[in-house]
């Protein structure tokens, strides 16, 4: 076991108990700094609908489940199932059917803020109105019935064949673990020097990839035993344009560059050791295209009905593009909301703030060339049984 001190690192035990978007509703929390992914998702939505327009439609005496996976703690969720259940009922009325009751399972990991996202819930529309249709009609209500399911999805989350429609944006490319080899010193692939794989070696990146492809197997595998026969999952995770690695693009612009130096400021200054900025790696992977296909093919569950590549844009959402002192926060922002929990159980709180104020420094003079080049590429798949 390694001496107590700077060897400490977030052991992949935790990483699942601890990983989530930032909660609450302050500055930095997801709630607040989800409007990029707002819009990321809007440009998708007509290849959405199109997935929908691929489920079977059965029994209205049986409710419709709809889950989204890795839903976090800001509105983006109840937005996305608000809109397939919207697209189904329309289906199954103008099929001349009568629309069956809905359900909505909200799944992330347990350290998510379900609070805040039940807080965001809109009231159920079932007081006093008798028909789907009453509860669908009366605006600024849900018309579903709603659960939270904490847990994992590389695993098991929920009794087979029982679940209509899968969605999940922007989680896949959270990895269930740092791959070992990259936190040990001894193997080629220790990821000295890095915070990230963006511009590091290929056995760094290589131990990556093999890990996101093990973790995308053990997604499927689970989701083809929970979805039901005619159902249908809609995938969107952040992807990547080359064929390296090593090259992550916009995410590797996110914690490859500014906040890949923020922790090298740290060091310089002595506030930490090397070590312990080499002892933590954030567990993202942009896969390119072929790195997904080859899983989903190995699986053989699941025929591909679209797989492709989509410009997402920029992650920073600012109101002034000019003010170089808004971009540099939006990155410290964009950089906390989904890594800061991370950083505050490795470094501890008041190191934490020194960090993201030295990515937002950083942010403000390359303010520029960060809106110029700092844009997304998302991976979109749509899956239904072969």
């Amino acid at each position: 076991m390694a001496p107590m001190g700077d060897n400490v690192v977030v052991s992949n035990v935790n990483l699942e108990k601890l990983l989530s978007m930032k909660g609450g509703k302050g500055e930095a929390s997801y709630a607040n700094n989800s409007q990029a992914q707002a819009l990321h998702a809007r440009s998708m939505l007509h290849l959405l609908e199109e997935a929908l327009d691929s489920v079977h439609l059965s029994s209205p005496e049986v409710p419709f489940v709809v889950v989204d996976l890795g839903c976090s703690c800001g509105s983006n969720t109840i937005y996305i199932v608000d809109v397939i259940i919207k697209h189904m009922v329309k289906r199954y009325e103008s099929s001349g059917y009568e629309p069956p009751e809905f359900s909505a399972f909200f799944s992330d990991l347990p350290s998510n803020d379900f609070n805040t996202l039940f807080q965001l819930l809109p009231p159920l529309a079932n007081n006093g109105c008798s028909s789907m249709e009453e509860c669908l009609a009366s605006n600024g209500h849900r018309s579903y019935f709603a659960a939270g399911v904490p847990g994992s999805f590389y695993r098991r989350l929920f009794p087979a064949r029982s679940i209509d429609v899968f969605h999940s944006a922007f989680s896949l490319h959270w990895l269930s673990q740092m791959p070992e080899s990259v936190l040990d010193r001894r193997s080629t692939a220790y990821n000295k020097g890095r915070v990230f794989i963006h511009g590091a070696s290929d056995s760094s990146a290589n131990a990556y990839k093999k890990q996101f492809q093990t973790d995308l197997a053990k997604f499927l595998r689970a989701r083809s035993i929970e979805m039901k026969r005619g159902g249908s999952m809609f995938l969107v995770c952040l992807g990547r344009t080359s064929v390296d690695p090593t090259d992550q693009g916009g995410a590797g612009l996110l914690f490859g560059t500014h906040f890949q130096d923020a922790w090298d400021d740290l060091v310089q200054e002595g506030l930490i050791s090397a070590e312990k900025r080499d002892n933590f790696n954030i567990p993202v992977y942009a896969p390119s295209l072929q790195d997904f296909k080859e899983v989903v093919e190995a699986d053989g569950s699941f025929t591909v009905n679209k797989l492709e590549v989509f410009k997402g844009g920029s992650p920073l959402v600012v109101s002034r593009p000019d003010d170089a002192s808004e971009v540099g926060r939006a990155l410290a922002n964009s950089c906390r909301t989904v890594s800061g929990v991370l950083v505050d159980a490795h470094i501890g709180d008041k190191l934490s703030e020194e960090l993201f104020l030295r990515v937002e420094s950083r942010g403000t003079s390359h303010a520029k060339e960060l809106l110029e080049q700092l844009q997304f590429f998302h991976i979109v798949a749509s899956l239904s049984f072969a």
